[in-house]
């Protein structure tokens, strides 16, 4: 059967409900370390209360009708900790602090050894996702040169190395995923625009070692920073790193573009690769119409043809209230109907 056009989507996380986390506390920060403090239920229940977040997050995005979903990355305090702090090589109890994207300092862990992956560490939310649902299921990761740019290195003193084994570590992982049932992988690699003549050294290298051998649908996701964080007008215009990742084995490239309102004139230097659009403004409270989502589509529709186009959320939904998140994704399906209409 012929895969249907715009396939929608999102990028990965889902609002955590209240009674999981707190909410106001992780406002404050994008997590590196562990914050074990977020959590507002306590550890011998923690894993069953996740786990009902989790069918929340399932069923709110069938009830959207969305194409492929996720686990909402409800067990994550971020999109990286919750994989990177996972490894050997890393300590995470006595942690340095870097400057991070949006000038502050924040607390990272130290590289310490060697980093390798010792045990699963999203298999059991694959596994999970996928028993709850019969629709396709996106799992994440993030990526190694993201987390490369998250850490103190103490061990390496070199940081092309370092990604190297952290991509490693990321495939021995993805590998895991697919087997438990994961229909696409995912890498989240936002900070490729932090330090774009790093990133063009050896970036497209050590994704490519991430996703050497995955058999199924591979995205890499790069954004501006969640619009909680990293406020609209401060946001560029365009990407510092962009066109590179045509040279990636992945075969969709995941950029946002709603808030930040970036020339669409950039996706045709990422042919063949389908690209998941930003058409979604998680700046904005109010959930657009399906008609303001679907002008969006019809914007990217002007350099990419319908089967090379998933629209989605610009990044992770995580910090948005759960009623707003769901109407978006809500208006995000009726848009992408609308525009699958006219093309008949």
């Amino acid at each position: 059967m012929a895969e249907a056009l715009l396939q929608t989507t999102v990028v990965g996380s889902y609002p955590q409900p209240d009674w999981l986390v707190n909410r106001e506390m992780l406002s404050k920060v994008v997590p590196r370390t562990r914050m074990k403090e977020i959590w507002r239920v306590a550890a011998p229940f923690l894993q069953q209360a996740q786990d009902d977040a989790t069918i929340l997050a399932i069923r709110d995005m069938e009830r959207a009708g969305l194409d492929i979903i996720t686990d909402g990355e409800m067990r994550r305090e971020s999109y990286s900790n919750h994989f990177a702090t996972a490894l050997a090589g890393i300590d995470n109890d006595h942690p340095a602090e870097i400057v991070n994207r949006t000038g502050n300092r924040t607390p990272v862990p130290r590289v310490v050894g060697k980093i390798t992956r010792t045990r699963p560490v999203e298999v059991r939310d694959m596994q999970f996702l996928r028993a709850n649902t019969a629709k396709s299921a996106k799992i994440t990761l993030p990526g190694p040169f993201t987390m490369g740019q998250q850490v103190k290195d103490e061990f390496y003193g070199d940081a092309e190395a370092m990604c190297m084994d952290y991509a490693r570590a990321v495939n021995e992982e993805a590998h895991d995923l697919v087997s438990a049932g994961a229909d696409v992988i995912q890498l989240d690699e936002p900070w490729l625009r932090n330090d774009p003549d790093e990133a063009k050294r050896y970036a497209v290298k050590v994704i490519n070692r991430a996703l050497q051998g995955i058999t199924v649908p591979t995205v890499v996701h790069l954004c501006f920073g969640y619009a909680a964080v990293v406020p609209g007008l401060s946001k560029p215009s365009g990407y510092s790193f962009l066109p590179q990742l045509a040279d990636t084995v992945a075969q969709q490239i995941s950029i946002e573009s709603a808030q930040p309102r970036i020339d669409l004139g950039v996706l045709k230097e990422l042919a063949p690769k389908k690209v998941m659009l930003g058409v979604i403004d998680l700046s904005d409270p109010e959930v657009e119409t399906p008609q303001k989502v679907a002008g969006r589509i019809r914007a990217g529709l002007k350099y990419l043809s319908p089967d090379k186009l998933l629209p989605a959320p610009d990044c992770g939904m995580k910090y948005l209230p759960r009623e707003t998140a769901i109407g978006k994704l809500r208006a995000l399906v009726a848009g992408a109907a609308l525009v699958r209409s006219e093309l008949g």
